[in-house]
């Protein structure tokens, strides 16, 4: 089989109109994923099916070619041979991405380099490692259209004020700095009123505001002077204002200043407040990653609705990531009933433990420092916004290695 008979048409060439992507997936959880990833697509005509590479070759010859095929090899004695089988049935123009759970580089290059295959993700997945890494060739882009490379901007918010929501993004930056070793900024989005730094027992230095007034000034050095380190791997941009006092943002202040962000920390979790500034709003539109936060309490679950409502597809990036904060807090709802008002799970959860969290907050000392049910929920936040998966360690070991532009943003 020639090494490009999985390659697509270039964009020059004439496509027909085709079904935006079928996958076929072996296990259940990775099926629930695509669906999540792919809802967008899938109100379009695309499929999600329970299937083998097997199933792949007869559905491509009983239904309509798609735009994009994935498939799952995991349990393939040779999936090599089940691939170039699978060749003989892939018209020209479809894009082939390929799941599996195989995690050495050699075969990851086969697959990529070989086969023709457009990228290779080793299980177990989860939304935002989807998102970033399919969708662009679902979607019909390459590797052109991706975002520039950079850190990550996960953007935290809740649903209304009171709920936790500084607690869950003061936390995770540290559990993403101590504990996953990314190179981590929090920034702290609430100019007039934001506790970040007091939760860290740190003084904001009052760089934000310059950043935002005056993006001309603002360079690579004048953001670390103006971002504090508060630990190996952690440093805090915020301002503390007056509370009558608010910014002039400058237009493209904002995103200026997160693209000079982005070359220099691999994370950057902004506690981004509930408000409606044009600032926010552009916070949040350039966010990889936005996290909700919300309480198990009647109007919480309103409002949770109302922002749910606001995150439909994915074309935008990944789904929203929800987060059920102090369940089993006295007087509010169990989470059967919080389940059955959203009807649709959240993502994590977080128990009620106040003491825990007050003392916290007055010593300055995050409660995901000690282990518990508390830096469990906290860890599972950071994996689904950062998973490290043993391929793709492995891939970013091999410094020089082609595939890189694929394999990452």
């Amino acid at each position: 089989m020639p090494p490009d008979a999985l390659v697509p048409l270039s964009d020059t060439e004439p496509r027909s109109s085709r079904v935006p992507v079928v996958a076929y997936i072996r296990d259940k959880e990775t099926e629930g994923v695509m669906r999540e990833v792919l809802a967008d697509l899938l109100r379009d005509g695309g499929q999600v099916r329970r299937g083998d590479v097997a199933d792949a070759r007869t559905g491509l010859q009983q239904m309509e070619t798609p735009g994009a095929l994935i498939v799952d090899v995991s349990g393939e004695s040779d999936p090599f041979a089940a691939l170039e089988d699978l060749a003989q049935f892939v018209e020209p123009g479809v894009r082939v991405l390929v799941v599996g759970e195989r995690a050495d580089m050699e075969f990851y290059r086969q697959v990529t380099r070989g086969l023709g295959v457009l990228e290779y993700l080793c299980k177990p997945l989860n939304r935002d490692q989807v998102s970033r890494e399919f969708l662009p060739w679902i979607m019909g882009r390459g590797p052109s259209d991706v975002t520039a490379r950079g850190g990550r901007i996960i953007a935290v918010t809740g649903v209304r004020g009171g709920v936790g929501a500084t607690s869950v993004a003061v936390n995770l930056a540290v559990e993403l700095s101590e504990r996953r070793r990314h190179h981590t900024l929090l920034l702290d989005a609430d100019l007039q009123g934001g506790t970040c730094g007091l939760m860290l027992a740190s003084e904001a230095e009052g760089g934000l505001r310059a950043a935002l007034e005056h993006p001309e000034r603002v360079d690579k050095l004048l953001v670390e002077r103006a971002a504090p380190r508060l630990g190996d791997r952690l440093a805090l941009l915020a301002a503390e204002d007056k509370p009558d006092s608010a910014p002039t943002v400058t237009g493209g202040a904002v995103r200026h200043l997160l693209d000079l962000l982005r070359t220099r920390y691999n994370c950057i979790v902004i506690d981004l407040p509930r408000q409606t500034l044009p600032m926010h709003r552009e916070m949040q539109e350039l966010a990889h990653q936005r996290v909700l936060v919300m309480d198990p309490t009647l109007p919480s679950l309103r409002d949770a609705l109302r922002f749910l409502g606001t995150y439909v597809g994915v074309k935008n990036g990944s789904p929203p990531l929800l987060v059920l904060n102090r369940l089993g807090a006295p007087g509010t709802l169990d989470k059967k009933q919080v389940v059955a008002a959203l009807q649709r799970a959240p993502d994590i959860v977080i128990p009620f433990l106040p003491k825990l969290l007050h003392t916290a907050t007055t010593l300055g000392d995050p409660a995901v420092r000690k282990r518990g049910a508390f830096q469990t929920s906290i860890a599972t936040l950071a994996h689904e916004i950062l998973p490290a998966p043993a391929l793709e360690a492995e891939v970013k070991r091999k410094a020089g290695f082609p595939m890189l532009k694929w394999s990452r943003k």
